[in-house]
């Protein structure tokens, strides 16, 4: 009985609800994605891609460093089991460093040291990864040359496939995000970028991605006994967006454009620790790499808000641990649980033993079925090192 459960480690829920009730206001991309894009997109390109774009921020609503002292101010020493309480320690650090980078959006290189301290920078091996990915020649489709579907369209789409699963969907429409479509967690909401157009594989990719893991994973967080699980473990971004483009992959909406995507990425993150500014970025994408403007633009967007945010070479690294663990045929249902790691997964599974963890309860549904039929993806996967 949970009740047991509880009451056997009483000290251990109190600190994961205090937890819980402070984490709930340091929702990094709340923050971090700018409020006037349009706008300084409309001027970058009028300036022909010279004057690097000035971005404002939502406001913070609390005070960094109380919040700091809160969080460290947990006694958890009560917790007697060791391998849990060095999970919370570090989950502790791991709030301290998004803290960090929320008070320190829009102000350049500390914002970017702060990033690098979360989520880190590519290794080499990501950048030739990358390179490889972008060798081989692009494959011929009509899917997305003519984008038709408009965002009230995709709020049906995403709403019927949804029905798939047994939780409620939450969907609303922004114009300040810099994706075309985003999961809030503490908010249980899918949003969509207002304005914005789809193809139809563009909504297979982002129902599989954002409902398919992002919002399984946010509700079975939520179901779970400890909070920790819906808040997030350390270093979950790699795990959560490895599960969510594999999903896209099994779903068979996965493209070699998709793959590139995510190379030019890296390869714009890597830029990052060279020192390159947003027009120096945008510019490598642009006339080096020869991609068309608007996909220049997102991609630069993406990884310079902020002052240089380095979360985004994690989507291929993140791809390659789950496709690799999915063929060595393990279980992935302790990777859905909640916004957890796969370095995490022993750990997992000792919490579920002890009763303090569950099962999860909705299953990615791609994950059962592998509609996956390009033979040219299975080569890049298997072949990334």
């Amino acid at each position: 009985m949970i009740e047991d459960v509880v009451e056997t480690y009483s000290d251990l829920f109190e600190i994961d609800q205090n937890l819980d009730r402070l984490v709930k206001n340091i929702e990094l991309l709340n923050f971090l994605n700018p409020l006037n894009i349009q706008q300084e997109k409309k001027s970058f390109f009028a300036c022909k891609y010279r004057k690097n774009p000035v971005f404002n921020y939502r406001k913070i609503k609390f005070n960094p460093y109380k919040m700091q002292r809160l969080f460290f101010s947990q006694r958890l020493e009560r917790i007697e089991d060791d391998q849990i309480r060095k999970l919370y320690q570090d989950i502790i650090y791991e709030y301290s460093g998004l803290i960090h980078c929320i008070e320190t959006i829009g102000s350049g290189k500390s914002f970017y040291y702060n990033s690098l301290k979360v989520f880190g920078t590519p290794k080499e091996r990501d950048v030739e990864n990358a390179r490889f990915i972008l060798h081989f020649d692009d494959e011929q489709s009509t899917e997305d040359v003519i984008k038709k579907i408009s965002a009230n369209e995709a709020e049906v789409y995403f709403e019927d496939f949804a029905k798939r699963y047994t939780f409620d969907l939450n969907i609303k429409q922004s114009t300040h995000i810099s994706a075309a479509a985003m999961v809030l967690n503490a908010s249980e909401t899918l949003v969509l970028k207002k304005n914005h157009t789809f193809s139809d594989n563009d909504l297979k990719v982002l129902a599989n991605h954002e409902i398919g893991v992002h919002l399984v994973t946010t509700f079975n967080g939520k179901s779970q006994p400890l909070k920790i699980f819906s808040n997030g473990f350390v270093n979950n971004t790699e795990t959560q967006e490895g599960l969510a483009v594999f999903s896209e992959y099994m779903a068979g909406c996965l493209t070699l454009k998709r793959m590139k995507e995510l190379a030019y990425r890296v390869i714009a993150v890597d830029s990052l620790i060279k020192g390159y500014d947003f027009a120096a970025t945008f510019d490598l994408l642009y006339s080096q790499y020869k991609l068309d403007r608007d996909a220049a633009w997102q991609i630069t967007l993406r990884v310079h808000r902020g002052g240089g945010f380095t979360k985004d070479y994690l989507y291929l690294t993140g791809l390659k641990k789950i496709y690799d663990f999915y063929y060595s045929k393990q279980d992935i249902n302790p990777l859905l649980t909640g916004k957890v790691t796969l370095e995490n997964k022993d750990s997992i599974i000792r919490l579920q033993q002890l009763g303090l963890a569950n099962r999860s309860m909705h299953i990615t549904d791609s994950f059962k079925l592998n509609l996956n039929t390009n033979k040219k993806l299975d080569f890049i996967l298997r072949n990334l090192k």
